[in-house]
């Protein structure tokens, strides 16, 4: 098990080695994300502050009287999420003039991400904020964003082997093995909302009393 454990992490960083370039720009494109989120957030009015924190106390309330989580529920809900979002993520990527869009998408991805965090810290305060969204994004995101980044690099990878050489058998190889990628990673983005419901919200619903 410690050998397969050992093949896995070395197949895993020769595989981020090999694509580099390709790792180091949509990296870059998910941090421009987040930093246009936070500006976004630093630029809000203040009707729009209070509606935001409106929600986020309504939200904090229901929690809190809510006894049981329907966790099939949540958790059907944010596979259904996952798989649309792998699946958008690599029908772009399989075509050449789709790859702005995959980029595009990381950027979103980035800014939601950076949003979430800020506006909770705006809201609730530094320390409250920032455990809110630890506890709730944290886990999650450890697996669901090296995943969502990882399909995105496959896509571009796939777009540069089509630039370079575009016969049919190449194209098709090269789908099939973006495809077998995305699937795996999907997987990944899977176990990420078992550990959204099953450990980050019930962890935020043990802790909710505090905020």
């Amino acid at each position: 098990m410690k050998e397969k454990g050992l093949r896995t992490k070395e197949t895993i960083k020769q595989h981020i080695l090999n694509n580099k370039k390709e790792y180091i720009i949509v990296t870059l494109l998910f941090i421009i994300g987040i930093f246009l989120g936070v500006f976004f957030v630093n630029n809000l009015g203040e009707a729009q502050k209070t509606e935001v924190q409106e929600y986020l106390n309504n939200f904090v309330e229901k929690l809190k009287q809510t006894e049981k989580l329907d966790n099939i529920d949540l958790l059907r809900i944010s596979i259904v999420q996952n798989v649309i979002f792998a699946f958008i993520l690599w029908f772009f990527g399989t075509a050449v003039i789709g790859i702005p869009i995959v980029f595009g998408i990381v950027i979103y991805r980035g800014f939601c991400f950076g949003y979430t965090i800020s506006i909770c810290v705006t809201i609730m305060g530094m320390s409250k904020g920032l455990t809110f969204t630890l506890i709730n994004l944290l886990l999650p995101s450890l697996l669901l964003i090296p995943a969502i980044l990882a399909i995105s690099v496959s896509g571009f990878k796939l777009y540069k082997s089509i630039i370079r050489d575009n016969r049919k058998e190449n194209i098709k190889l090269e789908i099939a093995r973006h495809t077998i990628f995305s699937l795996i990673m999907l997987i990944i983005m899977i176990i990420a909302s078992l550990v959204e419901v099953f450990i980050s919200t019930n962890i935020l619903k043990a802790l909710i009393k505090y905020f």
